[in-house]
């Protein structure tokens, strides 16, 4: 009955497994093991490309790693007003990569566009002594609200980003959800539309506390390797965050997870969505909704003991579902929603 994140559930059984399975044994610390490699290479298949894969615990830390071998402390960083790293991760940004300053931009359904990044480059002062000087953008995907950038948007966005030599990353805490959504591969939602760095989220959708950057601008690499040991996120056991991620990557398994968050979030709007009085502030997109609903509604839901977040207006709620949302809490909130509505 719980609604709030999908940051609430536990572990999926195939990783409890393997971090079981990977508990025997005596291999060397800090990575330096087969499991790790192994895992490393397996999540970098993911992407269809070479790439430098690290890591990390928390998707905190992998966004403000990630930000910090893009900028220098004197540099700027573009990203969605309501993105995490703005206004969710305590400064943790600003502290890994030493100062550097986030530039919020506003825009609809928790994005901006590529003319958006433009004005906002236009009037950051380029070139200007007193003014920190954009170096990087960071979009999310799917983004704090639930939408998506479409591929063209991405591409669309990489291209003012190359103009102006800045580099692009992408928090991708919810990633699986948005690759499940739009249908298309891994690569065709990061390298292939021109991000150089990706954060690839695990734990929202089946880890229980693992993470990975992966760098497909390997110029940054060696940088990247010292500031996640500087920033305590070189762990003396990674074999067991690797074997987490090994497993998320086995047979498609990130997806598959995804795939069902996204199908109980269209449960959910698809039994809301008849009820009277009942609509979505906006389209449903990935695992996130946001029904607008009468205020009786709202506090006859929470007398009956479920839980979620008032966010996105006045008398809107957030729902968020997970890869292993029981059937019956979602068609109880909806048969207790349809009960308070009076219908």
């Amino acid at each position: 009955m719980n609604f709030a994140s999908d940051n609430i559930t536990g572990a999926a059984p195939e990783v409890l497994a393997a971090l079981q399975d990977g508990n025997t044994g005596r291999l060397m610390p800090y990575g330096n093991d087969e499991v790790s490699k192994a895992a490393e290479a397996k999540i970098a298949g993911i992407f269809e490309t070479q790439a430098d894969v690290f890591f990390v615990a928390t998707g905190s830390a992998a966004n403000a790693l990630a930000l910090s071998v893009l900028t220098p402390s004197w540099g700027a960083v573009f990203c969605h007003l309501g993105a995490h790293l703005n206004d969710t991760e305590c400064g943790a940004p600003e502290f890994y990569s030493g100062g550097a300053k986030l530039l919020p931009i506003d825009g609809a359904d928790g994005k901006f566009s590529a003319g958006d990044l433009e004005a906002a480059i236009a009037a950051a002062g380029v070139g200007n002594i007193h003014h920190c000087q954009p170096k990087a953008v960071s979009i999310t995907q799917a983004t704090e609200t639930g939408s998506l950038y479409s591929l063209d948007e991405i591409k669309a966005i990489s291209a003012v980003c190359k103009t102006h030599g800045l580099k692009l990353h992408m928090d991708g805490a919810r990633f699986a959800n948005a690759v499940a959504a739009l249908g298309c591969s891994a690569a065709d939602m990061t390298w292939k539309a021109g991000v150089d760095i990706v954060s690839f989220g695990a734990t929202k959708n089946g880890a229980l506390a693992a993470e990975a950057v992966v760098l497909f601008d390997t110029s940054l690499t060696e940088e990247f390797a010292y500031r996640r040991k500087r920033g305590g996120h070189l762990f003396s056991k990674m074999r067991l965050f690797a074997v987490q991620m090994d497993a998320y990557a086995t047979d498609n398994l990130w997806l598959r997870n995804a795939q069902l968050a996204n199908a109980n979030a269209k449960r959910m709007a698809d039994g809301l969505d008849v009820i009277p009085g009942i609509s979505q502030s906006q389209s449903v997109q990935a695992n996130i909704l946001f029904p607008k609903m009468p205020r009786s509604v709202i506090d006859g839901l929470k007398d009956d003991g479920y839980l979620f977040y008032e966010r996105g207006g006045k008398d809107v709620i957030r729902l968020v579902l997970a890869f292993d949302t029981p059937a019956e809490d979602i068609d109880g909130f909806i048969e207790a929603a349809r009960k308070h509505a009076g219908s």
